[in-house]
């Protein structure tokens, strides 16, 4: 059926999450990772130049002094010292080789060191030590406080971005799914891409197209089925009603007992599945009556079998159609009587109607999908019914604008293994009975 096209709620146990909080938490990820990665290149990038910089700087120095010291003699730059102690070993390596040499390194709280040495023609080495000046570490502190304000502003509208542009195709999915829900309760006039609306077209108009596309599909094949269901049985009447007569016209005797009991069977058949392709056609309407439905149900009840029980705890004035409640109340006991076990009990409360019996309960699978046609239930069930009884009590309840459910009766805190103690059909007639057209009344 249309109905299983779309679950009511997801299978399975997990964690809910929305597709907006998903989207800008994939942003939000993403921005946070590039803005990251963003800022370490920029930090080392900016460290490196100053460094360069200061590099360069204690050459100029280092050259300079050089040549003061070879015009003068003395070591007259600032800072500037001959064969100093501390100078790194990697420096006098290369200086040993006849080299002007430029070198960094770092203390032990991270500051770097910048030297800068240069060999001098008696064999000495001149050097220049300098520091980090502390300019160039508020620069990079500040650039780095920008990096990181600037993180935190991409994380954060990455974030807000994801939840606009999450939460606009979220509702899209919604109305998707809302109108996917009428389609599969029954509403064949619903259309998924008119429910989502929007100019831009996407994926979502894609899948609303294809799902419109599979419920036209899946209707016109149930109204084919529906279509030769009620021509067979059409067909059918005429042969079973001239061989019902024929039966009647035979000689007195268990033959004809057997012959006459088989045909009415099949005449009942043939009208049940008739009651059902009309049903299935969405077409039926009710004529409705004002009644006590206590009273009602109580003389129904009485002139169909008078042992089952009625009781009235609440007596309410309804507007239903009798014929068709008639017929819903009578399935319930049948079906009572034929798979439950007795007493069974009629309960009027208000506008709800109760009928339950002792027997062993409905079936698994009635209880978790509903009545089926030709669907008779358990093994302990078997060769009993076609399975239309309560498939036709619970179109005819459609018709009425009311709600049929079932349930069984187990002992309080009783497990599930623990068998039933009997089945109990609930029928809730609407506040509101339906108008000619099938639909409800508008409240103000």
């Amino acid at each position: 059926m249309i109905r299983h096209l779309v679950p009511d709620r997801a299978q399975g146990a997990g964690i809910r999450t929305g597709l907006r909080w998903k989207l800008s938490a994939a942003i939000a990820l993403v921005g946070a990772l590039v803005a990251i990665a963003l800022s370490l290149v920029v930090h080392n990038a900016a460290r490196v130049s100053m460094l360069d910089n200061a590099r360069d700087l204690a050459d100029e120095r280092i050259q300079i002094a050089q040549r003061n010291f070879e015009m003068t003699g003395r070591p007259n730059f600032p800072q500037i010292k001959i064969d100093d102690s501390r100078l790194p070993s990697e420096v006098r390596e290369k200086v040993a080789q006849g080299r002007r040499v430029t070198y960094v390194s770092d203390r032990a709280g991270g500051t770097p060191d910048i030297w800068a040495a240069v060999p001098l023609k008696d064999g000495r080495v001149m050097s220049l030590h300098t520091g980090f000046t502390d300019r160039s570490t508020d620069i990079l502190n500040d650039l780095d406080q920008a990096l990181v304000i600037g993180s935190i502003a991409v994380v954060f509208g990455g974030s807000a971005l994801g939840v606009l542009i999450g939460g606009q195709l979220s509702r899209r999915l919604r109305k998707a799914a809302a109108a996917a829900n009428q389609v599969a309760k029954g509403e064949s006039d619903v259309r998924v891409r008119d429910a989502i609306g929007g100019v831009v077209r996407d994926e979502t108009d894609d899948l609303a197209s294809a799902v419109d596309a599979m419920a036209d599909a899946l209707q016109q094949r149930l109204e084919a089925e529906r279509r030769v269901t009620a021509d067979i049985a059409h067909e059918l009447r005429t042969p079973v009603t001239g061989l019902l007569t024929a039966a009647e016209l035979l000689p007195p005797g268990r033959p004809t007992e057997l012959v006459l009991d088989r045909a009415k069977a099949m005449r009942t058949l043939v009208e049940d599945v008739l009651e059902v392709a009309r049903l299935d056609s969405a077409s039926e309407r009710a004529e409705l009556q004002d009644l006590l439905l206590g009273e009602f149900v109580a003389r129904r009840v009485a002139a169909k079998d008078p042992e089952v029980e009625v009781r009235i705890v609440h007596e309410s004035m309804v507007t239903t159609d009798p014929r068709r409640l008639e017929r819903v109340l009578f399935n319930l006991l049948a079906n009572a009587a034929r798979h439950g076990k007795p007493p069974i009990q009629v309960t009027v409360e208000g506008r709800v109607i109760r009928v339950r019996d002792h027997g062993p309960g409905f079936p698994e699978d009635l209880l978790a999908e509903g009545p089926s046609r030709f669907r008779t239930g358990s093994a302990d069930r078997a060769g009993h019914g076609h399975g239309l009884g309560l498939t036709i009590a619970a179109g005819q309840a459609r018709v009425l604008g009311a709600r049929l459910t079932f349930r069984n009766v187990r002992p309080a805190g009783a497990p599930d293994h623990i068998p039933a103690e009997g089945a109990v059909a609930v029928l809730w007639l609407p506040e509101h009975a339906p108008t000619n057209t099938g639909s409800y009344p508008m409240m103000p």
